[in-house]
């Protein structure tokens, strides 16, 4: 029996962990360019949503609930999405996704723009948030090919956590400059033009991304994601990190709005980021000894601490430095949970999984938007933060009671066909 499949072609496969010995893997460059620009927008989008309905309704708790709606819809339609992709192909998902996206996102800006009734503007995103392309899971697809068998996986989860947070520095800060500087409504625009443009460019490279099986003899048993308990503990985690992301984002524009500087709020939100895509840089540079199962664990309770003193900064130094540390807690924490992915999961279903993680921030970050937003109109300037509290107590608490289903049954249904998770077919 076999245990692995390390028949790589590319040196990479076998050397040490490093950033410089993946990004010289074959043919990586050809969808980390496209998907850096595919995915630039996601970190935009509900931002742009809150930012845009705000100015034309006047209420944090409208604006909050429509970017909620956006990231509901976001949330469960993703994990189909992944499915459909691990089916029938990256391209054939991502090509309509991306045009109904841009037109929804359009649709939405200009029923905000004429004072369309709040249920409107719910209808409008409920598909903007469904079409959201799911480029980070594809991403960590593609790296899941090119390294079977391979150590640079962890250092390849570690690059993505990288790139997802530098677009969380540029996006919010995009966005806002946009929004405060040329129009409401510039934000939401270029985010769907972006969308259009770089998820089309990403469907263009065929070349990597990975098989649908044809036939009986490649294909690989087709486990769904979500029952694999230790997806499901994730998800729970995920959805904690997700109420850090949306208390953040409306907490720290409505401080802002608050001492009279809307234009604060993007660098505090990119400090925020900063401390993510810094941490990120280290985790992915560490040849970790420590099990992963107990790396997520702690970094989970350091997030918990610090999200939980959020709440008491009553001005902009303090609110950035627990900013900077809160985003340096999460990373370790997406970074281990993302890496889990590749021991739990079946190869034919990790696209799969990967939404489901990304659907979970989503929704979480949804949740906290809308519960951000009624504290902030209803109670004192800076109760939104107590939202990143309460999520991620919430969610320690489940991780620490279900922690061993992270562990990696040999029994499990997990295992395909005599090699592990591996995918037990050749890959040019």
């Amino acid at each position: 029996m076999a245990s692995t499949v390390t028949t790589s072609k590319d040196p990479a496969a076998t050397s040490r962990p490093g950033y410089g010995r993946l990004l010289r893997t074959r043919g990586a460059w050809t969808f980390l360019l496209p998907g850096f620009a595919a995915r630039q927008p996601f970190a935009m989008l509900t931002l742009s949503i809150v930012l845009l309905v705000q100015h034309t309704t006047g209420s944090y708790g409208a604006a909050g609930a429509v970017a909620a709606v956006t990231g509901v819809a976001m949330a469960l339609f993703a994990p189909y999405s992944g499915r459909l992709a691990d089916r029938h192909g990256q391209r054939a998902v991502l090509v309509p996704g991306v045009l109904v996206h841009a037109v929804s996102g359009l649709t939405l800006t200009a029923l905000a723009l004429t004072d369309a009734p709040l249920w409107a503007l719910f209808a409008a995103a409920v598909p903007t948030g469904a079409s959201v392309p799911q480029i980070g899971p594809m991403v960590r697809a593609r790296w899941g090919v090119r390294l079977k068998g391979s150590p640079l996986m962890a250092t390849a989860a570690a690059f993505e956590s990288v790139t997802d947070e530098l677009t969380f520095v540029v996006g919010p800060l995009l966005a806002t400059a946009l929004c405060t500087a040329v129009d409401p409504a510039a934000g939401l625009v270029t985010e769907a033009a972006l969308t259009l443009i770089g998820g089309l460019l990403f469907a263009a490279q065929k070349g990597t991304q990975p098989r649908v099986a044809r036939d009986g003899h490649a294909r690989v048993e087709q486990v769904p994601a979500l029952r694999v308990p230790g997806v499901r503990v994730l998800i729970v985690t995920f959805l904690g990190i997700g109420s850090v992301f949306g208390g953040m984002q409306v907490s720290l524009a409505a401080f802002s709005e608050s001492i009279g500087n809307p234009g604060l709020n993007g660098v505090l939100y990119g400090v925020f980021a900063a401390g993510n895509m810094l941490a990120g840089i280290a985790c992915g540079a560490i040849a970790w000894k420590t099990a992963p199962q107990r790396r997520l664990i702690l970094a989970y309770a350091a997030l918990a601490l610090t999200a939980s003193a959020l709440w008491t900064a009553h001005s902009a130094l303090p609110l950035a430095g627990l900013g900077l540390l809160v985003g340096m807690c999460i990373a370790p924490a997406l970074i281990t949970g993302y890496t889990l992915v590749e021991s739990l999961v079946p190869a034919g279903a990790r696209t799969e999984a990967f939404t489901w993680l990304t659907g979970a921030v989503a929704l979480g970050q949804a949740a906290a938007v809308t519960v951000a937003g009624q504290l902030e109109d209803r109670l004192w300037d800076g109760a939104g933060f107590l939202v990143p509290m309460a999520g991620t107590v919430l969610a320690l608490v489940t991780l620490l009671a279900l922690r061993s289903r992270l562990v990696t049954s040999p029994r499990g249904r997990t295992v395909a066909r005599g090699v592990g998770h591996r995918e037990p077919v050749a890959v040019d």
